[in-house]
């Protein structure tokens, strides 16, 4: 029982940013073996959030909160940790063996951390049965039971400490049921709307006529505008002029306007598995260095997943946000579309292993089958001289492009 009392504890201590530990729980959350109430802080006494945890037979504690400004939080505890307090770290997160999400996660004492829970995230632990979290390379698989209901009911709790008070505080696990329309009257369907979210890529100049390549899948789903800037200068609009969804390529343009001090060469040459290669792009943008970034490995195999001879397998690290860069060789031409890695969380749920350093780029042939059939003035070249990793990222600058532009999702109304 102490270690969940620490859990709340400690998580009390994120939601309330640095302040004083936190009292309760005021009125009770019980669904299925989840367990918590309403918290507030011992030195003001106002309410500061609701949460309930559950201990698991691995040792750990799962904790799911939301705050008095409606944030979720998402925590982990378990006695045999030792981590420093106020250490960031990452989570990777699956849900079902669907597409891995990472958080970023702050240590609160050697045995407790936690991060903070997109609203989309919520929504999927809401749902799921099955939750791999990896930390430090270590998996943890939490089997999800009652995480719809137990969602409702602090969701209850926020609301209704907020309307009434702590001093009303009760069983939140009782949602209020809404009142039905007048048999005699027609209640409309809700109607969906639409939440508004940013996606970024990466993408390359590959011609002086400012034709610029990246993948389909970092600009499909587009709304308004499609942006590309380098770094340092000013973003313009991009108009797409062809895709290919079954290789994941897409060709923009850029303005009349605008102006190129170079362009990306592709490499006239065969590649071979234990080549050298640099990828370069944006991953994180917004949460890392806006400045382009760099990473080295090897081609580990002329073949991707299940053999598929059109894209490369390499170990240069990748993120989201690399989606669409070039990938270069030590002369600093181009030998593949970075296109993006394998669901390491998926694998772990199916495997119980974690794979490293698989990532995939999108062989040349392809990529120059794609800009032939859409007349693109590119340009080969030979493999010369070697370059230091430093002056390809310098070329690169001039034709490395972030990209950037709104999607749309939709949101039922009922939700």
């Amino acid at each position: 029982m102490w270690l969940k009392s620490s859990v709340v504890a400690l998580v009390s201590q994120a939601l309330l940013a640095g302040l004083a530990h936190a009292a309760g729980p005021f009125g009770t959350i019980r669904v299925g073996n989840w367990n918590g109430g309403a918290y507030t802080n011992d030195s003001t006494g106002a309410f500061s959030h609701c949460a309930a945890s559950t201990p698991y037979a691995n040792g750990m504690t799962l904790l799911v909160g939301q705050d008095s400004n409606n944030a979720w939080l998402l925590g982990f505890a378990n006695s045999a940790f030792r981590f420093k307090k106020g250490e960031n770290l990452t989570i990777d997160v699956t849900f079902d063996g669907q597409a891995e999400v990472r958080l970023f996660a702050t240590a609160l004492s050697e045995v407790m951390v936690s991060a903070v829970l997109p609203t989309n995230v919520a929504r999927a632990f809401q749902k799921a049965s099955l939750m791999v979290a990896v930390a430090r390379g270590t998996p943890f698989q939490f089997s999800l039971t009652s995480t719809a209901p137990l969602i409702a009911a602090v969701t209850n709790c926020v609301t209704r400490v907020k309307a009434d008070g702590l001093d009303k505080a009760g069983d939140f696990t009782k949602v209020a049921a809404k009142p039905q329309a007048a048999p005699d009257k027609q209640t409309p369907p809700p109607a969906a709307s639409k939440s508004v979210k940013s996606q970024s890529g990466t993408g390359f100049v590959v011609s002086a006529s400012g034709h610029i390549v990246t993948n389909n899948h970092v600009v499909n789903g587009c709304v308004g505008d499609i942006k590309g800037n380098l770094t340092g200068e000013a973003a313009m609009v991009l108009r797409v002029v062809s895709t290919d969804a079954n290789n994941d390529l897409a060709l923009l343009q850029a303005p009349s306007t605008a102006t190129f001090k170079d362009f990306a060469r592709i490499r006239d040459r065969s590649f071979r598995a234990g080549d050298s290669v640099v990828a370069i792009g944006f991953p994180y943008h917004g949460l890392l260095s806006s400045d382009l970034r760099v990473t080295t490995g090897i081609v580990s195999s002329l073949s991707g997943m299940r053999n598929d001879t059109r894209f490369l397998q390499i170990s240069a690290p990748v993120q989201p946000g690399n989606s669409g860069g070039p990938l270069f060789d030590t002369t600093g031409q181009i030998v593949g579309v970075v296109t993006g890695k394998i669901p390491g969380l998926r694998i772990v749920a199916m495997t119980g292993d974690i794979p490293e350093n698989i990532n995939f780029a999108i062989k040349t042939g392809a990529l120059r089958d794609f800009l032939d059939n859409s007349v693109v003035p590119y340009q080969t070249a030979e493999p010369k001289g070697e370059l230091k990793t430093t002056d390809i990222a310098t070329n690169a600058r001039a034709y490395t492009m972030l990209l950037s532009c709104n999607t749309t999702e939709q949101v039922d109304a009922r939700r």
